[in-house]
């Protein structure tokens, strides 16, 4: 007869169960991310431009030994300006400054231009993936890292790009862009310098000749460095896994939202079991048609229990997560495909109480400027507010359910309208006019003018083919690309 524990017994397993728990937790979180938990960090969260840019400003001025800044685009205006000229002066007093700007986040920004002063001062620039012609597909790779990283001893991770669009302008009453950032100090610095060295090298030009140097601890904050690759998708697995843990809350902030089958059905998983799930995005997108692909998909998440909030101001530009006042992530990956799976990206995992509980007082203060969207009378999205309505009329419940979210919006919108499996409403007429609008002039001008398509294809297909022979060759006669 098997005897039951004594109360006391009971009691002393349940610390090491929940020990074993949090171990078990944290060796899940370093395999799916691809980071290990480092300690011993101060951690100071950053609102928007007013709160970001001088703080980085004073630590470039204050530069010893290094500079290293990424950054998706650096814009030629007074932001720019002041960066470039910040960076120069240190490159003239002899620190190594080193940077990193992404060749289509440079387009008609005048970025070449704005940065001719530091490479003249010394500064080693670096414009990550030009076009090549031996790589017809390659430029769909892009570095959307944020950082800014000082002497080994202060980093920053981002969503904010250097441009006058995240001050605002408050003359013609322009809002400043919503966006969030962190300043960090302690050993995990030399883990985001470290990051900065992966994409330094992706450009092609050699090895980083600045060192990290791992610097004492600073406080007693735990975080992870996030540095995604292309097709690794270590941070969508984690921002799966935590979907999958939150107890309590989890409350998402996303600039370019569109979210793809097995993460919404995550976070639709995760409402279910009564976490409070809720979702900010903008209300107005500096990129329409992705405010269309997320509008499209917000039924889902809603009959779900998620809510969902559109921001009142200007561009919301944040990337950050906040789950049971316990764990954060702030940087520069959006919940898209293009972020998770093809970009280079940095983001950092906080796991402090005190973090994570201002993420989620600075969360519900943004709400006080948020209109929520609900569903109201015969399943229809609309804003709770007095703002212009979104209808969707609803179909079959469940089944219209798993169509919204068991493909990305434009699929499951064109889909619907042509098979009919749910109806659609206005917030999907713009994006099916749109669709109906490239099919229709596709077709006339493969009718009109044959040539206009069939010689591009042609020579699409002929600078593939000519990219595959030469790789072949190269491969047969030299080994593999990654001895070369």
């Amino acid at each position: 007869m098997a005897l039951s524990a004594s109360p006391q017994v009971r009691k002393n397993a349940l610390p090491r169960a929940s020990a074993e728990l949090r171990q078990i937790a944290g060796q899940m979180f370093a395999r799916a991310a691809g980071a290990p938990l480092v300690g011993g960090n101060a951690v100071r969260v950053l609102r928007d431009a007013g709160g970001n840019f001088p703080a980085w400003l004073s630590a470039i001025a204050a530069a010893r030994q290094s500079i290293l800044f990424e950054n998706y685009i650096l814009a030629d205006d007074r932001t720019g300006r002041e960066f470039v000229a910040a960076m120069t002066e240190r490159a003239r007093a002899g620190v190594a400054v080193r940077l990193i700007y992404d060749w289509m986040g440079a387009l008609g920004v005048g970025t070449q231009r704005l940065l001719q002063p530091l490479i003249e001062a010394g500064g080693k620039v670096r414009c990550f993936n030009r076009p090549r012609f031996d790589s017809p597909f390659g430029w769909l790779t892009r570095d959307h890292r944020k950082m800014v990283a000082v002497d080994s001893e202060v980093g920053y991770v981002t969503g904010l790009c250097v441009s006058d669009k995240w001050h605002g302008d408050a003359q013609r009453g322009i809002a400043p862009w919503r966006d969030t950032g962190i300043e960090i100090r302690g050993p995990v610095v030399a883990d985001i310098e470290r990051a900065f060295a992966q994409t330094w090298a992706a450009t092609g030009e050699g090895v980083l000749d600045v060192l990290p140097v791992t610097a004492p601890p600073a406080g007693d904050v735990m975080l992870r460095v996030l540095a995604s690759e292309p097709n690794i998708a270590g941070l969508y697995r984690l921002d799966q896994m935590i979907a999958a843990l939150a107890r309590e809350t989890l409350w998402l902030t996303d600039a370019y939202f569109v979210g793809i089958a097995p993460y919404v059905q995550a976070l639709r998983a995760a409402a279910y079991d009564g976490v409070d799930v809720r979702l900010l995005v903008p209300g107005t997108s500096d990129i329409p048609f992705i405010g269309q692909v997320s509008r499209s998909g917000y039924r889902p998440l809603l009959e779900a229990g998620i809510r969902v909030f559109e921001w009142n101001g200007a561009m919301l530009h944040a990337k950050t997560a906040v789950a049971d006042g316990r764990w954060a992530r702030v940087g520069s990956t959006n919940l898209n495909i293009a972020s998770w799976i093809g970009n280079y990206e940095l983001d950092i995992a906080i796991e402090d109480q005190a973090c994570a509980g201002e993420m989620q007082q600075m969360y519900e203060e943004d709400l006080d400027n948020a209109t929520e969207i609900v569903l109201g009378p015969r399943h229809r999205v609309s804003h709770s507010g007095s703002r212009t309505r979104l209808r969707l009329a609803s179909g079959s419940g469940g089944r219209a359910s798993r169509a919204a979210a068991g493909a990305l919006r434009i699929g499951n919108t064109v889909g619907a309208a042509f098979s009919n499996r749910r109806m659609l409403g206005p917030a999907e007429s713009g994006m099916m006019l749109s669709v109906a609008l490239g099919c229709l002039g596709f077709a006339a001008v493969a009718l009109l003018l044959p040539l206009a398509l069939t010689v591009p294809l042609a020579m699409l297909a002929s600078w593939i083919g000519l990219t595959l022979l030469v790789r072949a060759w190269r491969v047969r006669k030299g080994g593999s690309e990654e001895e070369r």
